[in-house]
């Protein structure tokens, strides 16, 4: 096999014991899997060399956000072609397979999409399907920018994987608390405000924006399917909207910014 033909699996980490033993054994069939880990406190780095990963370190010094060692950690790789897996994420056998058998055809794209299944109180979440996020790609080709949540930019032509294919999705096996999505919302609602700040929302956006929200997960992503979790999903979706719209217009009204 050429090196062009060969796959590193880049997983970023910072105290992310908890699933990282399972996330490994699932890609130890790659070529290279590489652990870029931000100084962890735990046992994220005894476990990733305990499993033959190859370990660089990202000093996390004032970083509150991981893409700026996204882009470092696909720097590393040693392999034309880089599979992106989150501590929480597992890769199923079937898209292993799909991926080696995908880039050695003469069409094959330069990053797929890939679909992730998540779950909510113990439930696959239909309105959390197929939720596509941009983790393969060719290195020489790609990008990461240092900004919360953003997708890496592919200089070339990306595809989807069938939605249809749910053997192909990555296993999300983070299954969050409402506690814990409470607690997400507001801190990503302090990076999303400078990102929104030129927007311009009025306060009719407290309602519009989290009405919207709420429809969009709840109707149109069919998060009714999924019973009472499904609604408070929603219901927990729409409360993000209206804590970036409230936090906005409470920098408006008090001149001090987040």
């Amino acid at each position: 096999m050429t090196n062009d033909n060969k796959i590193t699996v880049v997983i970023n980490t910072y105290n992310a014991a908890r699933y990282l033993e399972r996330v490994l054994q699932a890609v130890h069939d790659f070529d290279e899997v590489l652990v870029c880990d931000m100084e962890s406190t735990d046992d994220t780095v005894e476990i990733a060399r305990r499993n033959g990963c190859r370990v660089v370190t990202f000093p996390k010094e004032g970083h509150t956000i991981v893409e700026p060692a996204r882009d470092f950690a696909i720097r590393q790789a040693t392999t034309e072609w880089v599979l992106v897996v989150d501590a929480d994420e597992i890769v199923t056998d079937e898209l292993r397979r799909y991926l080696y058998s995908r880039i050695t055809e003469p069409d094959s794209p330069d990053g797929i999409a890939i679909p992730r299944r998540n779950y909510f109180m113990g439930r696959f979440m239909h309105s959390a399907y197929p939720d596509y996020i941009l983790r393969f790609f060719r290195r020489s080709k790609t990008t990461w920018p240092p900004v919360i949540h953003c997708s890496p930019e592919v200089d070339g032509r990306v595809e989807r994987l069938p939605r249809g294919r749910k053997e192909l999705a990555f296993e999300h096996l983070a299954n969050d608390t409402v506690a814990d999505i409470l607690r997400k919302n507001n801190t990503y609602s302090d990076y999303e405000v400078p990102r929104r700040r030129s927007r311009g929302y009025g306060v009719g956006a407290l309602l519009t924006r989290p009405a919207f929200r709420f429809i969009k997960s709840y109707v149109l992503k069919k998060g009714f399917l999924d019973g009472l979790p499904g609604f408070i999903h929603a219901v927990l979706d729409a409360h993000y909207q209206f804590t970036i719209v409230a936090k906005l217009l409470e920098e408006r009204i008090t001149g001090q910014r987040h």
